[in-house]
């Protein structure tokens, strides 16, 4: 347990470049995350549907967010800097990456509706017989 610890802690872990492959896939994963976000922002301005938009509101700079601090830790990892290059900084950053995803999703279960167009129903005999407004 105490080299687990230790492992996620250590304050300059070895040094990984910017051509190994876990260092580009988190490059090419967090660049994606700030395109996404720019995605995400013409869509929303597309959309037609107001509960839609509105519970998508934070998507786009919650994507950004998340890209840009990613990229800020590949490069800090890549660089050696102390302290900022800690494994845990990693699993904060998925933690919290996770947890957005999931308040979001329960969100949108939660509000999301879609407004359903209302249909005139044709008139009847019977309607003849019911009460209508007052005159003034």
């Amino acid at each position: 347990m105490s080299d687990f610890f230790v492992y996620l802690f250590w304050p300059n872990p070895a040094n990984a470049t910017y051509d190994s492959p876990k260092a580009l896939a988190l490059l090419a994963i967090c660049i994606l995350f700030i395109v996404g976000s720019f995605v995400i922002k013409y869509w929303r301005r597309r959309l037609k549907n107001a509960p839609t938009k509105k519970l998508s509101r934070s998507w786009s700079s919650a994507s950004f967010w998340f890209g840009l601090i990613g990229l800020f830790l590949v490069v800090c990892r890549a660089e050696g800097i102390s302290f900022l290059s800690m494994r845990v900084w990693w699993l904060v950053w998925l933690v919290a990456l996770v947890l957005y995803c999931f308040v979001q999703v329960k969100m949108f279960k939660a509000r999301h509706y879609e407004v359903l167009p209302k249909q005139k129903v044709a008139a009847t005999d019977r309607d003849k017989y019911l009460p209508k407004k007052k005159k003034k």
